[in-house]
């Protein structure tokens, strides 16, 4: 069975929510210590891609130390996983849409980043139905 048969149900592929982001951050990346002991590291992701731009928030929890020295102008490639979430605000409720980054990389460290988009293919790739390339 091919690698991408794997994830194939009876009703066709998995569903997949996988994002990936190549931007500038728009402002130093603000952490957040969680009541559980967790950091929350909170930045906003500039993207200009066919003459649009999209200011896209992102977090990421317990981020590492390269993650951390981030600042404000670096070109970082994000990826991760579109998540919308509900919270109290003002005696209502609000939503927050954010991409929940499994890793944030320096785009100047070729190596760490050409292995972050194959981890992103590799994902996507298990999820395709028979007979759609990956490439």
């Amino acid at each position: 069975m091919a690698a991408n048969e794997a994830s194939m149900s009876e009703s066709g592929p998995s569903d997949t929510n996988l994002c990936v982001l190549v931007g500038e951050l728009s402002s130093d990346p603000r952490p957040l210590d969680l009541e559980s002991g967790s950091v929350l590291l909170r930045c906003e992701v500039t993207v200009r891609a066919g003459g649009a731009t999209d200011s896209v928030p992102v977090v990421r929890f317990d981020p590492i130390a390269s993650e951390r020295s981030l600042s404000a102008g670096d070109r970082v490639a994000v990826v991760g996983r579109v998540h919308r979430r509900f919270f109290r605000a003002g005696g209502t409720t609000v939503s927050r849409t954010e991409v929940v980054a499994d890793r944030v990389v320096p785009v100047r460290n070729g190596v760490r980043a050409s292995k972050l988009f194959e981890s992103a293919r590799t994902r996507l790739g298990t999820t395709l139905p028979v007979g759609v390339a990956s490439t």
